[in-house]
């Protein structure tokens, strides 16, 4: 009876695992592709490092054709419209 008890507590444990596991695959993979990287990249860093992965890929600097970088620009862009004073008129 205890023994069953205790594979059933170990199951358990190992279900949340497997859920971490595969989460973190899952975030690497989405931001490896945000930095321009690709899919790939990222999903195997997240299944070989699991929660490691994600944090290596919050470090990695995006690339200048990324979606972050792209965006990143857009936005300092749209600042600096914003923050000059306008023009005089003519």
């Amino acid at each position: 009876m205890t023994a069953s008890l205790v594979l059933a507590a170990i199951g358990s444990k190992a279900f949340w695992l497997l859920y971490v596991w595969l989460g973190s695959a899952w975030i690497a993979s989405s931001l490896s592709n945000r930095k321009g990287y690709g899919e790939k990249w990222g999903l195997g860093t997240g299944l070989l490092l699991s929660a490691v992965g994600v944090l290596i890929w919050l470090v990695i600097p995006a690339k200048a054709t990324s979606i972050a970088s792209q965006r990143k620009a857009r936005k300092e862009h749209d600042e600096a419209e914003a923050a000059a004073p306008p023009a005089p008129p003519a």
